[in-house]
């Protein structure tokens, strides 16, 4: 039997999550090759392309605090980040107990994954054309998350901004932090290269 394909759908896109259309997917792999690259040798003058930063990996990072008192919560998140991704995601542990919190040495209390080559930038044309614009009274992502060495840090309240999770069969609303992480050597440099993808920061 064929492996089912998940299509996520919007005015702007049609993705297929994790199998690459020659051509289509990933769209924002072939803008960086096309007009990318060269609006960022013009903007900064780099005398060779190699200079030319990239992004290098997407982390995405989800706390859950409450699954100290109920493991299913965690369950659920995991679960949700696998269907934004399209990976597997892995669990974060505690590094040390804390009786007040009910806390336990190495117990489970949240989830990250980490993308790189097709899957992140799959990713980050879904976050950027179909997830942040379901934010509402969006005006913008900040200018001021950058970690001084070329690294933009976002927080999103609501998983329910992206179309795999069904509003309708969520019983709580979470958040995580998504990190880019770049070969750039400035946090303009960084912020070009992203702003150059799409990413719309608030207009200064």
């Amino acid at each position: 039997m064929a492996k089912e394909k998940k299509i996520v759908r919007s005015e702007k896109i049609e993705v297929t999550i994790g199998e690459a259309v020659p051509g289509i997917y990933p769209r924002l792999m072939d803008k960086y090759k096309n007009d990318v690259i060269p609006a960022l040798m013009k903007e900064f003058k780099y005398k060779n392309v190699m200079a030319v930063p990239k992004l290098d990996k997407i982390a995405i990072n989800s706390g859950v605090g409450v699954a100290t008192q109920d493991a299913k919560i965690l369950e659920i998140k995991i679960k949700e980040l696998e269907a934004i991704t399209g990976q597997k995601v892995v669990t974060t542990k505690s590094k040390k107990a804390i009786s007040n919190f009910k806390l336990r040495e190495n117990m489970a209390i949240g989830a990250k994954v980490t993308l790189r080559g097709k899957k992140m930038y799959e990713f980050l044309d879904r976050l950027i054309n179909v997830a942040i614009p379901q934010i509402r009274d969006f005006r913008g992502v900040s200018n001021k998350s950058f970690d001084g060495f070329g690294n933009y840090t976002m927080g999103i309240k609501e998983q329910i901004i992206f179309r795999e999770i069904d509003p309708d069969k969520t019983n709580r609303i979470s958040g995580m932090d998504i990190t880019f992480v770049t070969t750039a050597k400035s946090d303009n440099e960084a912020k070009e290269l992203l702003k150059n993808f799409g990413m719309p920061f608030i207009k200064q």
